[in-house]
């Protein structure tokens, strides 16, 4: 690199390509790949070369420009809060295109509020990703949407099969068996295992608890699974039920948190103090690791939050430009399994 200004074979060399690519970047002649122009942009403004803007602008006016809708569950869950500014950061560093995430969070988690802000959110955008339980509701809001092709992906729980265009998530059956493996591998002896769920109507938190009882029907029979418990995802709720099964129950095994209120959940576990107890929750967030690390909870079984949200927007553009989704429409991320040595 030379020493006063920097040059177009200066950028050239930083970006690996030749001047004529740079030219052709810089005056919009000719296709270039995405890929060779950004790096071109970044070599530019790194160089701090005169035209990086108006590389920029470029890269900008020809790359296609998507307004994609995300509605999340309560902006006070320290999850979906993690959730909103990994969906923000993954928009503003995506490829191949522009994104202006619309990021909105329901309090009210009813069926039909949650149609009703979609209904809305779909006005706004050109495709949708929801956290919503799966009803009639839904699924009708979900076609109508899909009718005016705003395609809508269920986002960590699955719902409406039928119009959805596609599933991000975990393998929540499989999260389901993973915990129970876990619980019946470290209990220092059978007994009763708990079950909370955020709701009957999430099918992910469904599918997990139908999972965990596949793994100790097939694996562990020697343990009881009790019936499971719902806080409607209130950490209040998960609270008491947690000191209700602990209290009732003097031969709690295990404790698997397969949906919301897992901040409840921690609380009545630091408080009673249950030695012995294998406690299983669902994500990482301040709270559980925490809980980890002081050994209140025993293993997260967690979604990867930075991978989630790229994979997501990919999809969502996708369908878009597409207007199609690769595959069988479901996707599976791998879970990360955290324990108080890992953490």
């Amino acid at each position: 690199m030379t020493m006063g200004r920097p040059t177009i074979q200066d950028v050239a060399r930083e970006a690996g390509v030749s001047p004529a690519t740079v030219d052709r970047v810089l005056n919009g002649r000719l296709p270039v790949r995405p890929e060779t122009a950004r790096r071109v942009a970044e070599a530019a403004k790194a160089l701090g070369y005169y035209a990086a803007g108006l590389i920029q602008q470029r890269l900008d006016r020809d790359v296609p420009h998507l307004r994609l809708g995300f509605l999340l569950l309560k902006s006070a869950s320290p999850f979906y809060s993690l959730l909103a500014q990994s969906i923000a950061e993954a928009a503003a560093s995506a490829h191949g295109f522009r994104i202006s995430a619309l990021i909105e969070h329901h309090g009210d988690t009813s069926p039909a509020a949650v149609a009703e802000r979609m209904h809305s959110l779909g006005e706004r955008c050109q495709a949708l990703a929801v956290v919503s339980v799966d009803h009639p509701l839904i699924t009708g809001a979900v076609a109508e949407l899909k009718a005016r092709n705003v395609p809508v992906f269920a986002l960590l729980s699955d719902f409406a099969a039928e119009h959805r265009a596609g599933y991000v998530g975990l393998d929540n059956r499989k999260a389901g068996r993973t915990a129970g493996w876990l619980i019946a591998r470290t209990a220092r002896q059978a007994g009763k295992i708990g079950i909370i769920l955020g709701s009957h109507r999430f099918h992910g938190h469904e599918l997990r608890e139908i999972g965990l009882r596949s793994y100790f029907r097939e694996h562990a029979p020697e343990f009881e699974v009790l019936d499971s418990r719902v806080n409607l995802e209130e950490s209040s709720i998960a609270y008491e039920a947690t000191f209700g099964l602990i209290r009732r129950y003097p031969d709690l095994a295990g404790l698997y948190v397969a949906g919301g209120g897992m901040e409840g959940v921690i609380a009545a576990l630091r408080e009673e103090k249950a030695k012995g107890l294998v406690a299983v929750c669902p994500e990482l967030t301040p709270d559980s690791r925490l809980a980890l690390s002081e050994e209140v909870i025993s293993f997260v079984i967690a979604t990867p939050l930075p991978q989630l949200p790229v994979e997501l927007i990919r999809v969502m553009a996708q369908a878009c430009l597409a207007g199609t989704v690769e595959g069988t429409g479901q996707i599976f991320l791998p879970f990360n399994l955290y324990l108080p040595e890992n953490i």
